[in-house]
C-alpha cells in the first residue's frame, strides 16, 4: 500500500527554507552561511541584517502579525477609555490604582504651567510629540483624530507587530489627559507600552505637562 504524504508549500527566503504544509504548522530550516573572500566584514555584517530584517517582515506579513484592530476601542459609554485584557502588555488610566500590572496614572496638561494653555493648544502639543518621539523604535501613524480623542497605531520596524493607544481630554473644564497603550498580539510586552508611555510623558513635560504620579 503507498505511503500518504501531506502536500508541503515552500517558501524560500535569503539562506532560509520555510515549509508551510497542508496543516498550517511550519518549519523554518536555516543552512550554514557560505565563506566569503570579501574583505570588508562589517559590510557583510550590515547587508546581512538589513536581508534578515527583510526576511522576517515577509514573514510578519504573510502571517498577518499586525492583529486585528479591537472593535472595543474608543471612548466608552462611561466616558473614559476601555479597560485592559487579562494580559499583560497594556496599560491604562481606566484602571483601578491598585492594579499595579494595568494602571498607569492620568496626566495634566497645565500641571506645570504658570500659565494655562487651551485644550486646542495641548492637542498640538500631544500630536508633535507623537509624531517626533520614537522611544522604541516603533512608527506611530494617527489613525483616528477628534477634539477629545486620538487614537494612534505603532508599528515595529521588523515583524510589523501593531500597538494601539489612546488618548482622552477628559470633558470638563479641568486639564486631564486619559491614555490607553494595549499591544494587539501575545501576552507579555517586556514593559514597551510603559515605557513608551514614559517617553512621551517625558517629552510632554518639558512643555508643561505633567502627571499624577511618576512610573
Amino acid at each position: 500500500m503507498a505511503s500518504m504524504v501531506s502536500p508541503t508549500t515552500c517558501l524560500y527566503l535569503h539562506k532560509h527554507r520555510i515549509k508551510l504544509p497542508s496543516h498550517g504548522r511550519f518549519r523554518i530550516t536555516a543552512s550554514i552561511p557560505e565563506a566569503s573572500d570579501d574583505k570588508h566584514p562589517k559590510l557583510i555584517a550590515r547587508r546581512e541584517m538589513i536581508l534578515r530584517s527583510s526576511e522576517l517582515a515577509m514573514i510578519g506579513a504573510i502571517f498577518q502579525l499586525s492583529g486585528k484592530k479591537p472593535e472595543y476601542l474608543g471612548v466608552q459609554k462611561n466616558e473614559r477609555l476601555a479597560l485592559c485584557p487579562a494580559t499583560n502588555n497594556c496599560i491604562s488610566t481606566s484602571e483601578s490604582v491598585s492594579d499595579r500590572v494595568h494602571y498607569a496614572p492620568p496626566w495634566n496638561y497645565n500641571g506645570g504651567r504658570k500659565t494655562p494653555v487651551s485644550r486646542e493648544a495641548a492637542m498640538k502639543e500631544l500630536l508633535n510629540v507623537i509624531k517626533s518621539t520614537k522611544p522604541d523604535k516603533f512608527t506611530p501613524r494617527i489613525v483616528e483624530k477628534k477634539d477629545d480623542y486620538v487614537h494612534v497605531e505603532y508599528e515595529s520596524p521588523i515583524l510589523g507587530l501593531v500597538d494601539d493607544v489612546e488618548f482622552l481630554f477628559t470633558p470638563g473644564k479641568n486639564s486631564t489627559v486619559e491614555y490607553r497603550s494595549a499591544s494587539r498580539k501575545g501576552n507579555f510586552d517586556f514593559d514597551v507600552n510603559r515605557k513608551r508611555i514614559k517617553a512621551l510623558r517625558q517629552e510632554l513635560e518639558k512643555k508643561g505637562w505633567e502627571s499624577e504620579n511618576s512610573f
